[in-house]
C-alpha cells in the first residue's frame, strides 16, 4: 500500500507521495512513486502511483520509453496537446499493462490493480490534476473536489477536508499535507517515510520545486509532535458531555 495526494490551490499544484513498499509485515523497502517530465516553457507533467509495484513500474517504463526520441515514438505524453489527452494516454497505458498481466482482463479487484494521480500544465491550458483508475478511466479535479488521494486514504482525509483553503500559501499546503501523511503513518505500517513533495507554480511551465522529507527532518518532527500536542489540548478544551 502507499499514500499519495495531489492538491490544487490558487497558486498552483502540490503533490506528495510516500516511498514505502511492503511484501509482508517484516519486509519493507523504499521505492520512488513520483515521476516528472518537463519541457521548459511548454509543459510540466507529474505522475504519482499506487498499487501493484510491477504494474506501476511497467506503466512508468512504457511512458518513459515512448517519451524518448519523440520524433520516432508515438504516442508520447510529451506530444499530447492537452492535459486531458495526457490523462487518456496514461489511462490507456495503465489498462494495457494490467490487461497484459491478467489473462482474464483487468478489473479493479485484480492482483495487478494500480491507480495514479496525474498533475501538471501544458501551455495554453490551466494547471490541473486527474485521478486515473485501474480500468483506464479518470476524473478531473474541480473546485468542489480540490484534491485527490490514492492508496491508504482514510486516515489522512479528515484533516484535508477540514483545513483545506484554496487561498492558502504553498508553505501552508505542505504543512497540511505533512499532517495528513503523519496521521496516516501513525495508523498504517504500509505507509512510511521518506516523503517526496513537489510544488508547481501556475504558468511556470517548468519542473517544480521538489524535496524529500526524511524521518529525521527537524521541521517534520516539529509538525508531527506539535500536531499531537495540539490535538490533546483541543480535546481538553472541549466541554464534557454531562449525563
Amino acid at each position: 500500500m502507499t499514500y499519495c495526494v495531489g492538491m490544487r490551490i490558487d497558486k498552483g499544484l502540490v503533490l506528495m507521495s510516500d516511498t514505502r513498499t511492503s511484501a509482508g509485515v517484516d519486509n519493507f523497502s523504499i521505492t520512488r512513486k513520483m515521476f516528472t517530465w518537463a519541457i521548459p516553457g511548454e509543459r510540466k507533467i507529474t505522475i504519482l502511483t499506487a498499487g501493484n509495484l510491477a504494474t506501476t513500474q511497467a506503466m512508468i517504463s512504457l511512458l518513459e520509453e515512448r517519451s524518448k526520441l519523440t520524433e520516432d515514438r508515438d504516442p508520447s505524453i510529451l506530444r499530447q496537446p492537452t492535459m486531458f489527452q495526457v490523462a487518456r494516454l496514461v489511462g490507456e497505458t495503465l489498462k494495457e499493462v494490467i490487461a497484459g498481466s491478467s489473462p482474464n482482463g483487468q478489473t479493479s479487484s485484480d492482483t495487478f490493480r494500480a491507480s495514479a494521480i496525474l498533475g501538471g500544465q501544458i501551455e495554453g491550458g490551466k494547471p490541473t490534476i486527474f485521478m486515473i483508475y485501474p480500468e483506464g478511466n479518470f476524473i478531473e479535479i474541480t473546485s468542489d473536489t480540490p484534491f485527490f488521494q490514492i492508496g491508504e486514504t482514510k486516515y489522512g482525509k479528515p484533516i484535508l477536508v477540514r483545513a483545506y483553503d484554496p487561498e492558502m500559501s504553498f508553505e501552508d499546503a505542505v504543512k497540511l499535507l505533512l499532517v495528513s501523511f503523519d496521521s496516516t503513518v501513525k495508523s498504517n505500517l504500509s505507509v512510511g517515510l521518506p516523503f517526496d513533495i513537489e510544488i508547481y507554480e501556475t504558468d511556470s511551465l517548468s519542473a517544480g520545486r521538489t524535496v524529500r522529507i526524511e524521518k529525521d527532518d527537524p521541521v517534520y518532527l516539529t509538525i508531527s509532535n506539535g500536531w499531537g500536542d495540539a490535538l490533546k489540548n483541543a480535546f481538553q478544551d472541549l466541554p464534557n458531555y454531562e449525563f
